[in-house]
């Protein structure tokens, strides 16, 4: 098992639940036998505490990594802002010129809040949201993160039954008089969205919408959302803080003609170093005045240096279409490999995030199988792809064509029912449900 398992074992005696982050748990990947902590990263190589190097082709530090771990131009500016002080009794300059930055590449939005985590990005977001409209009601599809106002939504009126409509993100500790504070609609579900609007329209002050994660949005679907907002004073966000900086510079609204109040940005705007942001039109983001939104730590140094440092790259490299270009090729590697072992599988995301899914029974013990040939072959590897600039045409030929191989395998073990004997542990775990 190794150092990270043994530390890991020793971490769940004294962190609840082993990790900071659900996403980062062990047992959605490898029970007993994944590499859980790592010593050192460059690139797309990630170096874990046992001394084994491994090409990652998961997720990038959970979508934050865009331009590639320790991205030198990324960390030269944060080295020269830790040694000039990154935080003081004073403010940073560089928060102004960031906020100049972000307006320059939004022309509907005016203001700028920070904070330095997508989550409580997203929570400031709705409290000014709901300052600006007077209006408690949220509606939102997607996944917004782990704060009161989201979670409430899994609520219900029989105790029994909360965590239905969410699975996977349990309410308990969130008050019971949160219950029909937040209510969720299926991504491009506009019947729904707008049977919600109507039946609530004198309570509805805000509308979440996670711009795009699977499919693409409908015509049908955006044109209620704006419409339905502007008709009954709604404050509309898009939460952009995983789609933003992989379809293009600024965030997919751009791309799909969405003009919002007010938009959140986090994970890639920073590669790696905490950072969130909303930004918004000024009607809408004055309204913060009116309420207390204020963190020590929403004014270090180090948030608006590194995204400044990773906007400007991402800028002169063209990072976007080759994010674009990388994630197509290896969509289209999963499905003409599949096919032509005779897999089932389906594939959906956007090409910078990619993800697919074995369509079978057992298929999360079929997952397991997939992460567990691959980690063997030197790949961190599950259903899920995010590129990133660091990933190169000589790391996805190695990956499908170790994805090949492994794929041949499980063909032949599914056609002979031998998938849970080939696995060295338990069954992966399941995630949470997304609306989208």
């Amino acid at each position: 098992m190794g150092k990270s398992q043994e530390l890991y074992n020793k971490a769940k005696e004294l962190i609840p639940g082993g990790t900071q982050l659900l996403s980062k748990r062990p047992e959605l990947f490898l029970p007993n036998n994944w590499p859980a902590y790592y010593d050192k990263s460059k690139g797309c190589e990630v170096t874990d505490i046992d001394g084994n190097t491994y090409t990652d082709m998961i997720t990038m530090g959970i979508g934050t990594c865009i331009l590639g771990y320790a991205d030198s131009d990324v960390n030269a500016a944060v080295k020269d802002a830790v040694d000039r002080g990154s935080m003081t009794s004073l403010n940073a300059p560089e928060e102004v010129e960031l906020a100049e930055e972000l307006t320059n590449m939004h022309p509907w939005a005016d203001m700028v809040r920070y904070t330095r985590t997508g989550g409580e990005a997203m929570s400031v977001s709705v409290r000014i949201a709901r300052a600006s409209s007077q209006k408690d009601v949220v509606l939102f599809c997607g996944y917004h993160g782990w704060h009161d106002w989201y979670i409430s939504a899994n609520l219900s009126e029989d105790q029994a039954l909360d965590g239905h409509l969410l699975p996977g993100l349990e309410p308990r500790g969130i008050p019971r008089a949160l219950k029909g504070s937040s209510l969720p609609f299926e991504y491009n579900d506009t019947e729904t969205f707008i049977k919600l609007v109507e039946e609530h329209k004198a309570s509805v002050g805000v509308v979440v919408l996670e711009t795009i994660r699977s499919d693409p949005p409908t015509k049908e679907f955006l044109t209620a959302i704006r419409s339905y907002t502007q008709k009954y004073n709604i404050v509309l966000i898009v939460d952009e803080i995983t789609s933003g900086f992989r379809l293009n510079y600024g965030g997919a609204h751009l791309l799909f003609g969405i003009e919002p109040d007010l938009a959140v940005l986090g994970k890639a705007l920073s590669n790696g170093y905490p950072m969130g942001v909303i930004i918004g039109k000024k009607e809408v983001m004055q309204a913060a005045q009116d309420s207390f939104i204020s963190s020590t730590y929403w004014t270090d140094r180090i948030g608006p240096v590194s995204a400044l440092a990773a906007l400007k790259k991402m800028r002169k490299k063209k990072v976007q279409k080759h994010l674009v270009r990388i994630g197509e090729r290896v969509q289209k590697g999963w499905k003409e490999i599949a096919d032509a072992k005779g897999l089932k599988i389906h594939i959906s995301g956007i090409y910078p995030l990619g993800h697919f899914s074995f369509e079978y029974p057992n298929a999360l013990a079929t997952k397991t199988l997939y992460t567990q040939l691959m980690l063997k072959k030197g790949i961190l590897a599950s259903t899920i792809f995010y590129a990133s600039y660091a990933h190169k045409d000589i790391h996805v030929d190695k990956y499908l064509a170790a994805t090949e191989e492994v794929f041949t395998e499980i063909a032949e073990r599914i056609k002979n029912g031998t998938i849970e004997k080939a696995l060295n542990g338990p069954i992966c775990h399941g995630g949470f449900k997304r609306l989208n």
